[in-house]
């Protein structure tokens, strides 16, 4: 049997404090460096869920490696080394409170606001009219705030973040422009794969007055992607879009009473549930990389990576 590995608790040499993200258990070293593992858990209406996905850490730590090396002439990033199939090291970083999102297309939660009369999303005006998957004229950035465990993202404006102090001007304006062209070239490699790059989410950080892209880039917790092929046709018909996201986890939750609402109960996660989410993850990283995923050995995960990262600080 497939184990997923759900929590982590190390002691890495140089180790100062831990903290346990929705997915990411992050490591800080000396103040230098982070080791973020990338764990099996899985959230959803920023909820972690009871179960693990086998392999879903894997997966998600080697797109976003592949995807920071893809773009780093866009953009300083933190990545330094990948001394193991589930973890990242890198450069740490002061994050920004905030989350910079990017929308070529309404759809997920800025079309369910929609359909319920929104016309304004993060101080961004929407014309009347428009329909569920039509592509904005131009990509649209709908920033949200940065929520903790159990607590949900809030959207917020431009105006309202420098308002708020959370960031300068002039820091935004980098922010800005860094996440538009990052979002070109995340659309440009998907098409090349007969995808469509949604929407995402980047993140920045700040070390020594430079600016740094941090955490995870294009990974189906963090994006959306539709099928290239037919998107014209089920759009022109009103019918949903074949899609490579975390989103049919959401869609089987909301089918089954769960919106991360206050009283509601996630419903049993069955090992059926379980392994049909992690081969849908295994069919999002193939199609998004163009490559065959490896699965690397479930046996003993705490302690390989206890090793791999151990070995990796001690050769720095």
């Amino acid at each position: 049997m497939n184990k997923a590995l759900t929590r982590t608790d190390y002691d890495f040499p140089g180790q100062k404090s831990v903290y346990h993200g929705k997915v990411r258990d992050v490591y800080n070293i000396n103040d230098e460096l982070l080791v973020m593992v990338a764990t099996d858990r899985i959230s959803a209406f920023d909820v972690v869920l009871p179960e693990g996905i086998p392999y879903k850490g894997q997966m998600l730590n080697q797109i976003a490696a592949k995807f920071l090396d893809a773009t780093a002439d866009i953009c300083p990033n933190w990545k330094l080394a990948v001394p193991d199939p589930m973890v990242t090291v890198g450069v740490q970083c002061t994050g920004y409170p905030v989350e910079m999102i990017v929308r070529g297309y309404l759809c997920g939660s800025a079309w369910r606001a929609y359909k319920d009369g929104a016309r304004e999303i993060c101080g961004i005006r929407l014309p009347d009219g428009m329909r569920e998957n039509q592509r904005f004229p131009e990509p649209i950035i709908t920033p949200t705030t940065k929520a903790d465990i159990g607590e949900h993202d809030q959207d917020i404006s431009r105006e309202e973040i420098l308002r708020r102090g959370l960031m300068s001007e002039a820091d935004y304006a980098v922010l800005e422009k860094y996440t538009a062209a990052l979002f070109k070239r995340g659309g440009e490699i998907a098409a090349s794969r007969g995808l469509i790059l949604v929407d995402t989410k980047y993140e920045f950080g700040r070390r020594n007055g430079t600016i740094y892209l941090i955490d995870e880039i294009h990974t189906p917790d963090s994006s959306r992607y539709f099928y290239l092929e037919g998107y014209e046709e089920h759009f022109a018909k009103g019918e949903p879009q074949r899609q490579l996201s975390k989103e049919f986890v959401r869609e089987w939750l909301m089918d089954n009473g769960f919106q991360g609402k206050a009283g509601q109960t996630v419903p049993e996660m069955t090992p059926a549930i379980v392994d049909g989410i992690s081969n849908r993850y295994i069919e999002l990283f193939e199609h998004i990389t163009g490559e065959t995923f490896v699965k690397e050995s479930t046996a003993q995960l705490p302690d390989r990576i206890r090793k791999n990262v151990t070995a990796y600080l001690q050769s720095r």
